[in-house]
Protein backbone atom coordinates (compact mmCIF):
# COMPACT_ATOMS: atom_id res chain seq x y z
CA UNK A 1 0.00 0.00 0.00
CA UNK A 2 2.65 2.70 0.94
CA UNK A 3 4.56 1.53 -2.75
CA UNK A 4 1.00 2.82 -4.30
CA UNK A 5 0.93 5.80 -2.20
CA UNK A 6 4.19 6.77 -2.83
CA UNK A 7 3.91 6.14 -6.86
CA UNK A 8 0.76 8.08 -6.84
CA UNK A 9 1.71 11.35 -4.78
CA UNK A 10 5.38 11.30 -7.31
CA UNK A 11 3.39 11.58 -10.54
CA UNK A 12 2.45 15.04 -9.51
CA UNK A 13 5.06 16.01 -7.25
CA UNK A 14 4.57 17.90 -3.59
CA UNK A 15 4.37 21.59 -5.02
CA UNK A 16 1.29 20.12 -6.92
CA UNK A 17 -0.71 20.17 -3.68
CA UNK A 18 -0.24 23.65 -2.78
CA UNK A 19 -2.90 25.39 -4.59
CA UNK A 20 -5.17 22.34 -2.99
CA UNK A 21 -4.31 23.89 0.94
CA UNK A 22 -6.74 26.91 0.45
CA UNK A 23 -9.43 24.55 0.17
CA UNK A 24 -8.46 23.15 3.26
CA UNK A 25 -9.72 24.53 6.51
CA UNK A 26 -6.65 25.33 9.17
CA UNK A 27 -9.29 26.60 11.81
CA UNK A 28 -12.82 28.24 11.31
CA UNK A 29 -12.23 32.00 11.72
CA UNK A 30 -8.37 31.04 11.36
CA UNK A 31 -9.06 30.75 7.43
CA UNK A 32 -7.11 28.03 4.98
CA UNK A 33 -4.24 26.28 5.09
CA UNK A 34 -2.76 28.30 2.66
CA UNK A 35 -3.51 31.01 4.88
CA UNK A 36 -1.75 29.83 7.62
CA UNK A 37 1.33 28.87 5.05
CA UNK A 38 1.24 32.82 4.23
CA UNK A 39 1.33 33.60 7.90
CA UNK A 40 4.46 31.65 8.76
CA UNK A 41 6.04 32.89 5.66
CA UNK A 42 5.73 36.13 7.02
CA UNK A 43 6.72 35.76 10.59
CA UNK A 44 9.43 32.95 9.00
CA UNK A 45 10.93 36.51 7.74
CA UNK A 46 11.86 37.79 10.95
CA UNK A 47 13.51 34.89 11.59
CA UNK A 48 16.15 34.52 8.97
CA UNK A 49 18.79 36.43 10.79
CA UNK A 50 18.26 35.71 14.23
CA UNK A 51 18.43 31.87 13.25
CA UNK A 52 21.19 32.12 10.27
CA UNK A 53 19.17 30.24 7.94
CA UNK A 54 18.53 31.36 4.51
CA UNK A 55 15.69 33.58 3.30
CA UNK A 56 14.73 31.72 0.42
CA UNK A 57 14.85 28.23 2.06
CA UNK A 58 12.57 29.69 4.70
CA UNK A 59 10.55 31.08 1.96
CA UNK A 60 10.26 27.96 -0.34
CA UNK A 61 9.91 25.32 2.96
CA UNK A 62 6.96 27.90 4.24
CA UNK A 63 5.02 27.11 1.03
CA UNK A 64 5.57 23.74 0.89
CA UNK A 65 5.19 22.42 4.63
CA UNK A 66 1.91 21.70 4.51
CA UNK A 67 1.42 20.31 1.30
CA UNK A 68 2.48 16.84 1.99
CA UNK A 69 -1.18 17.03 4.43
CA UNK A 70 -2.94 16.46 0.77
CA UNK A 71 -0.57 13.49 -0.31
CA UNK A 72 -2.08 10.29 -0.86
CA UNK A 73 0.50 8.69 1.67
CA UNK A 74 -0.04 11.22 4.58
CA UNK A 75 -3.85 10.61 4.34
CA UNK A 76 -3.40 6.99 5.05
CA UNK A 77 -0.56 7.48 7.42
CA UNK A 78 -1.34 10.88 9.39
CA UNK A 79 1.73 10.58 11.26
CA UNK A 80 4.00 10.79 8.18
CA UNK A 81 3.45 14.25 8.05
CA UNK A 82 6.67 16.34 7.51
CA UNK A 83 8.72 13.30 7.26
CA UNK A 84 6.52 12.71 3.62
CA UNK A 85 7.26 15.99 2.92
CA UNK A 86 11.13 15.77 3.43
CA UNK A 87 11.09 12.56 0.88
CA UNK A 88 8.40 14.02 -1.61
CA UNK A 89 10.34 17.49 -1.91
CA UNK A 90 14.02 15.78 -1.82
CA UNK A 91 12.99 13.37 -4.62
CA UNK A 92 11.50 16.53 -6.62
CA UNK A 93 14.81 18.23 -6.26
CA UNK A 94 14.64 20.63 -3.51
CA UNK A 95 17.29 22.37 -2.15
CA UNK A 96 18.48 20.00 1.16
CA UNK A 97 17.49 22.63 3.41
CA UNK A 98 14.48 23.39 2.25
CA UNK A 99 13.23 19.65 2.29
CA UNK A 100 15.44 19.40 6.01
CA UNK A 101 13.10 22.34 6.94
CA UNK A 102 9.86 20.51 6.13
CA UNK A 103 10.53 17.05 8.06
CA UNK A 104 11.88 19.57 10.74
CA UNK A 105 9.02 22.01 11.24
CA UNK A 106 6.94 19.92 13.83
CA UNK A 107 10.24 19.17 15.84
CA UNK A 108 10.35 18.28 18.98
CA UNK A 109 7.90 16.27 18.11
CA UNK A 110 7.18 14.72 21.82
CA UNK A 111 8.31 15.42 25.26
CA UNK A 112 12.35 15.08 25.21
CA UNK A 113 12.72 14.76 21.32
CA UNK A 114 15.23 16.65 19.65
CA UNK A 115 14.80 20.31 18.29
CA UNK A 116 15.39 21.06 15.06
CA UNK A 117 18.58 20.86 13.81
CA UNK A 118 19.35 23.30 11.22
CA UNK A 119 18.64 26.91 10.87
CA UNK A 120 16.14 27.10 8.23
CA UNK A 121 13.78 24.16 10.19
CA UNK A 122 14.17 26.12 13.72
CA UNK A 123 12.96 29.21 12.05
CA UNK A 124 9.72 27.02 10.15
CA UNK A 125 9.08 25.62 13.90
CA UNK A 126 8.87 28.30 15.98
CA UNK A 127 6.92 30.16 13.27
CA UNK A 128 4.26 27.48 12.98
CA UNK A 129 3.99 27.39 16.62
CA UNK A 130 3.40 30.86 17.80
CA UNK A 131 0.85 30.94 14.42
CA UNK A 132 -0.73 28.12 16.25
CA UNK A 133 -0.69 29.34 19.51
CA UNK A 134 -1.28 33.13 18.97
CA UNK A 135 -4.39 31.77 16.53
CA UNK A 136 -5.78 29.95 18.92
CA UNK A 137 -5.30 32.28 21.56
CA UNK A 138 -7.05 35.33 19.62
CA UNK A 139 -10.31 33.32 18.98
CA UNK A 140 -10.45 32.93 23.01
CA UNK A 141 -9.45 29.21 22.47
CA UNK A 142 -6.99 29.08 25.34
CA UNK A 143 -6.59 25.87 27.62
CA UNK A 144 -8.23 25.89 30.85
CA UNK A 145 -7.24 23.02 33.03
CA UNK A 146 -6.31 19.78 31.98
CA UNK A 147 -8.51 20.48 28.65
CA UNK A 148 -5.92 21.02 25.78
CA UNK A 149 -7.17 20.00 22.48
CA UNK A 150 -4.44 21.95 20.01
CA UNK A 151 -1.56 20.65 22.24
CA UNK A 152 -1.24 24.06 22.63
CA UNK A 153 0.94 24.05 26.13
CA UNK A 154 3.46 21.02 23.93
CA UNK A 155 3.32 24.16 21.31
CA UNK A 156 4.92 26.35 23.73
CA UNK A 157 7.17 24.24 25.00
CA UNK A 158 8.72 23.81 21.87
CA UNK A 159 9.04 27.23 21.25
CA UNK A 160 11.06 27.42 24.13
CA UNK A 161 13.22 25.07 24.15
CA UNK A 162 14.22 25.67 20.22
CA UNK A 163 15.01 29.01 22.00
CA UNK A 164 17.07 27.65 24.54
CA UNK A 165 18.64 25.29 23.80
CA UNK A 166 19.47 26.20 20.26
CA UNK A 167 20.51 29.61 21.62
CA UNK A 168 18.96 31.73 19.74
CA UNK A 169 18.60 35.05 20.86
CA UNK A 170 15.24 36.18 19.76
CA UNK A 171 13.32 38.59 21.38
CA UNK A 172 10.18 36.28 22.26
CA UNK A 173 7.95 39.09 23.14
CA UNK A 174 8.00 40.49 19.88
CA UNK A 175 8.02 37.36 18.09
CA UNK A 176 4.59 36.70 20.14
CA UNK A 177 3.50 40.25 18.94
CA UNK A 178 4.11 39.64 15.06
CA UNK A 179 2.18 36.53 15.09
CA UNK A 180 -1.04 37.78 16.90
CA UNK A 181 -0.59 40.98 14.14
CA UNK A 182 -0.62 38.51 11.54
CA UNK A 183 -4.20 36.93 12.69
CA UNK A 184 -7.29 37.19 10.46
CA UNK A 185 -9.27 38.05 13.68
CA UNK A 186 -9.23 40.57 16.62
CA UNK A 187 -8.99 39.04 19.42
CA UNK A 188 -8.90 40.21 22.78
CA UNK A 189 -6.53 43.03 23.60
CA UNK A 190 -4.78 40.89 26.35
CA UNK A 191 -4.01 38.51 23.87
CA UNK A 192 -0.06 38.74 23.02
CA UNK A 193 0.15 39.23 27.14
CA UNK A 194 -2.02 36.50 27.73
CA UNK A 195 0.48 34.36 25.62
CA UNK A 196 3.59 35.67 27.13
CA UNK A 197 2.02 34.62 30.72
CA UNK A 198 1.21 30.90 29.14
CA UNK A 199 4.95 30.66 27.75
CA UNK A 200 6.25 31.94 31.16
CA UNK A 201 4.12 29.14 32.76
CA UNK A 202 5.52 26.74 30.56
CA UNK A 203 9.49 28.05 31.04
CA UNK A 204 8.43 27.85 35.11
CA UNK A 205 7.85 23.98 34.37
CA UNK A 206 10.92 23.09 31.92
CA UNK A 207 12.98 24.58 34.44
CA UNK A 208 11.68 22.61 37.13
CA UNK A 209 11.89 19.22 35.89
CA UNK A 210 15.16 20.80 35.54
CA UNK A 211 15.63 20.66 39.29
CA UNK A 212 15.63 24.48 39.15
CA UNK A 213 14.16 25.15 42.49
CA UNK A 214 10.92 28.23 41.97
CA UNK A 215 12.93 30.82 44.06
CA UNK A 216 15.69 30.55 41.21
CA UNK A 217 13.17 31.13 38.53
CA UNK A 218 11.20 33.95 40.05
CA UNK A 219 14.50 35.68 41.00
CA UNK A 220 15.28 35.94 37.27
CA UNK A 221 11.64 36.21 35.83
CA UNK A 222 11.43 39.60 38.01
CA UNK A 223 13.63 41.19 35.67
CA UNK A 224 10.89 40.71 32.94
CA UNK A 225 13.61 39.35 29.94
CA UNK A 226 12.40 38.39 26.48
CA UNK A 227 15.85 36.68 25.26
CA UNK A 228 15.53 33.05 26.26
CA UNK A 229 19.00 32.19 26.12
CA UNK A 230 19.78 35.82 27.86
CA UNK A 231 17.19 34.05 30.80
CA UNK A 232 19.22 30.54 30.43
CA UNK A 233 22.60 32.19 30.98
CA UNK A 234 20.98 34.00 34.58
CA UNK A 235 19.07 30.63 35.36
CA UNK A 236 22.78 29.17 35.53
CA UNK A 237 24.33 32.33 37.73
CA UNK A 238 21.82 32.16 40.14
CA UNK A 239 22.35 28.25 40.88
CA UNK A 240 26.18 29.05 41.17
CA UNK A 241 25.26 32.31 43.28
CA UNK A 242 23.18 30.20 45.61
CA UNK A 243 25.15 28.08 46.31
CA UNK A 244 28.09 30.73 47.36
CA UNK A 245 28.66 30.69 51.66
CA UNK A 246 27.80 34.76 51.66
CA UNK A 247 24.50 34.54 49.38
CA UNK A 248 22.51 33.99 52.26
CA UNK A 249 23.93 37.08 53.73
CA UNK A 250 23.14 39.01 50.80
CA UNK A 251 20.04 37.74 50.28
CA UNK A 252 18.59 38.36 53.54
CA UNK A 253 20.19 41.88 53.58
CA UNK A 254 18.13 42.50 50.00
CA UNK A 255 15.27 41.55 51.51
CA UNK A 256 15.60 43.62 54.09
CA UNK A 257 15.88 46.11 51.80
CA UNK A 258 13.24 46.28 49.63
CA UNK A 259 11.13 46.24 52.45
CA UNK A 260 12.43 49.41 53.79
CA UNK A 261 12.31 51.19 50.55
CA UNK A 262 8.61 49.97 49.68
CA UNK A 263 7.63 51.49 53.23
CA UNK A 264 9.55 54.59 52.22
CA UNK A 265 9.03 55.00 48.62
CA UNK A 266 8.03 58.86 48.39
CA UNK A 267 11.78 59.10 50.73
CA UNK A 268 13.37 57.10 48.38
CA UNK A 269 13.03 59.11 45.24
CA UNK A 270 15.99 57.79 42.92
CA UNK A 271 18.36 61.05 43.44
CA UNK A 272 21.56 59.21 44.65
CA UNK A 273 23.44 59.33 47.79
CA UNK A 274 26.21 61.69 48.77
CA UNK A 275 29.24 60.14 50.13
CA UNK A 276 30.12 63.05 52.72
CA UNK A 277 26.85 62.53 54.00
CA UNK A 278 27.69 59.25 55.23
CA UNK A 279 28.62 59.76 58.89
CA UNK A 280 28.94 56.17 60.71
CA UNK A 281 32.20 54.15 59.97
CA UNK A 282 29.88 51.21 58.98
CA UNK A 283 27.61 52.88 56.36
CA UNK A 284 30.85 54.61 54.73
CA UNK A 285 32.71 50.85 54.56
CA UNK A 286 29.31 49.80 52.77
CA UNK A 287 29.69 52.77 49.96
CA UNK A 288 33.04 52.27 49.43
CA UNK A 289 33.09 48.21 48.93
CA UNK A 290 29.90 49.57 46.74
CA UNK A 291 31.67 51.77 44.59
CA UNK A 292 35.03 49.49 44.22
CA UNK A 293 32.22 46.97 42.80
CA UNK A 294 30.14 48.69 40.71
CA UNK A 295 32.42 48.65 37.44
CA UNK A 296 33.62 45.16 37.36
CA UNK A 297 29.69 44.29 38.06
CA UNK A 298 28.66 46.78 35.52
CA UNK A 299 31.22 45.31 33.00
CA UNK A 300 30.48 41.47 33.70
CA UNK A 301 26.92 42.24 33.06
CA UNK A 302 27.25 44.06 29.74
CA UNK A 303 28.97 40.76 28.09
CA UNK A 304 27.35 38.72 30.05
CA UNK A 305 29.46 37.10 32.86
CA UNK A 306 26.62 36.79 35.00
CA UNK A 307 28.81 34.14 37.24
CA UNK A 308 31.56 36.80 38.05
CA UNK A 309 29.01 39.57 38.58
CA UNK A 310 26.98 38.20 41.02
CA UNK A 311 30.37 36.64 42.84
CA UNK A 312 31.42 40.06 43.11
CA UNK A 313 27.68 40.59 44.88
CA UNK A 314 28.27 38.14 47.11
CA UNK A 315 31.45 40.18 48.32
CA UNK A 316 29.01 42.74 49.44
CA UNK A 317 27.55 40.73 52.44
CA UNK A 318 30.13 41.55 55.42
CA UNK A 319 29.72 45.24 54.78
CA UNK A 320 25.90 44.88 54.19
CA UNK A 321 25.82 42.95 57.71
CA UNK A 322 28.02 45.15 59.61
CA UNK A 323 26.05 48.09 57.93
CA UNK A 324 22.29 46.52 59.41
CA UNK A 325 24.01 45.90 62.64
CA UNK A 326 25.37 49.45 63.37
CA UNK A 327 23.60 51.78 61.66
CA UNK A 328 19.92 52.97 61.89
CA UNK A 329 18.24 53.82 58.32
CA UNK A 330 15.21 55.36 59.72
CA UNK A 331 16.33 57.88 61.72
CA UNK A 332 14.52 61.32 63.03
CA UNK A 333 17.23 63.67 60.76
CA UNK A 334 15.44 64.11 57.72
CA UNK A 335 18.15 64.89 55.41
CA UNK A 336 20.70 61.86 57.46
CA UNK A 337 17.59 59.13 56.73
CA UNK A 338 17.02 60.31 52.68
CA UNK A 339 20.66 59.99 52.03
CA UNK A 340 20.14 56.41 53.57
CA UNK A 341 17.57 55.53 51.63
CA UNK A 342 19.20 56.65 48.51
CA UNK A 343 22.25 54.68 49.59
CA UNK A 344 19.94 51.65 49.79
CA UNK A 345 18.22 52.46 46.72
CA UNK A 346 21.87 52.10 45.03
CA UNK A 347 22.41 48.74 46.61
CA UNK A 348 19.50 47.16 45.39
CA UNK A 349 20.31 48.41 42.02
CA UNK A 350 23.27 46.42 42.43
CA UNK A 351 21.21 43.12 43.74
CA UNK A 352 19.60 43.19 40.53
CA UNK A 353 22.04 43.56 37.74
CA UNK A 354 21.80 39.90 37.38
CA UNK A 355 18.71 38.48 39.19
CA UNK A 356 16.46 39.92 41.87
CA UNK A 357 18.65 38.50 44.76
CA UNK A 358 15.60 39.19 46.86
CA UNK A 359 13.44 36.54 45.81
CA UNK A 360 15.61 34.04 46.41
CA UNK A 361 14.89 31.47 49.65
CA UNK A 362 17.96 31.21 50.65
CA UNK A 363 17.77 31.77 54.81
Amino acid sequence: DALFFWDQDRRQGLAHHVDGLARVTFQQSLGSLADKSARIAKAGERLVAPTGASAPAVARAAELAKADLLTEMVGEFPDLQGLMGFYYAEADGEPTEVARAIAEQYAPARAGADIAATPAGRALALADRLDTLSGIFAIGRRPSGDKDPFGLRRAALGVLRTLIEAELPIDLASAIDTAVALQPVDGAEDTAAALWMFHMERLRGYYGDRGISGDRFDAVAALDLVDMTDFEARIRAVTAFAELPAAAVVCAAHKRIRNILRKNAVAADGTGFESARLTEPAERALAESMAARQNAIAEAVQTRRYEPALEQVAMLAEPLDAFFDQVMVMVDDAALRDNRLALLQALDGLCRQVVDVSRLALD
